[in-house]
């Protein structure tokens, strides 16, 4: 399996993980940002699906199918499983939603394979901020059938509170009872830090102010 230092360095070197002053969606002032918009090669997107499909396999999570919530899920789930089939021998489906349901055609929002009664699904996602994605996308796939969902697979877990004390991937393991995975998380990014860096301090004192307890 590859390391959390390979990944670190690689989100680094493409863009992804970067330092400075940023303002989160929910206002929070943070020194560090990730922003997997800037995955735009074929080398990033291969490369990050050999990452997921690592994570996916090691979790030993029995499951039928991927889903990837619109719109970066979608590249994700792909990605995901055409690693999968590559480097582990699982040749398995997968699935993403659209935002508007499609009236024409196949029609619904439902894209790729279609989940049916029994099936257990894995979500893929990049970073979890609210939970709001997740928990639409739960919605969306028990209306579409009697769906499992027993585990989400995302980059980089912040480690940060989400509505109460709590990080809002152990609020929506509580809530669902799915387990979450991820990457690597906001200590690892702390421990690739050369001892001394200034970013260290300001990383410590952002996880102090914000992180979960």
């Amino acid at each position: 399996m590859r390391s959390k230092q390979e990944f670190i360095s690689f989100m680094a070197d493409a863009g992804v993980l970067t330092f400075g002053d940023f303002t989160t969606k929910s206002g929070r002032k943070t020194p560090y940002f990730v922003n997997t918009g800037n995955y735009k090669t074929g080398m990033h997107i291969s490369q990050l699906g050999d990452y997921y499909a690592d994570r996916v396999v090691e979790s030993g999570e029995q499951f039928d199918a991927l889903f990837g919530p619109a719109y970066k899920g979608i590249t994700l789930a792909a990605a995901t499983a055409a690693s999968l089939y590559r480097n582990h021998n699982k040749n398995v489906p997968y699935f993403f939603n659209r935002k508007e349901v499609k009236d024409h055609g196949e029609g619904g929002s439902l894209v790729g394979y279609i989940p049916k009664n029994g099936d257990r699904i894995l979500i893929i996602e990049d970073v979890v901020t609210a939970g709001t994605a997740v928990r639409e996308s739960l919605a969306l796939l028990k209306a579409a059938a009697d769906v499992a969902v027993p585990a989400l697979f995302v980059s980089v877990d912040r480690m940060e509170r989400g509505m109460g004390e709590r990080s809002t991937l152990d609020e929506l393991k509580d809530e669902f009872g799915i387990n979450v995975y991820s990457i690597i998380n906001a200590r690892d990014i702390i421990d690739s830090l050369p001892k001394g860096d200034d970013r260290i301090a300001k990383m410590e004192a952002y996880l102090a102010e914000f992180g979960a307890k």
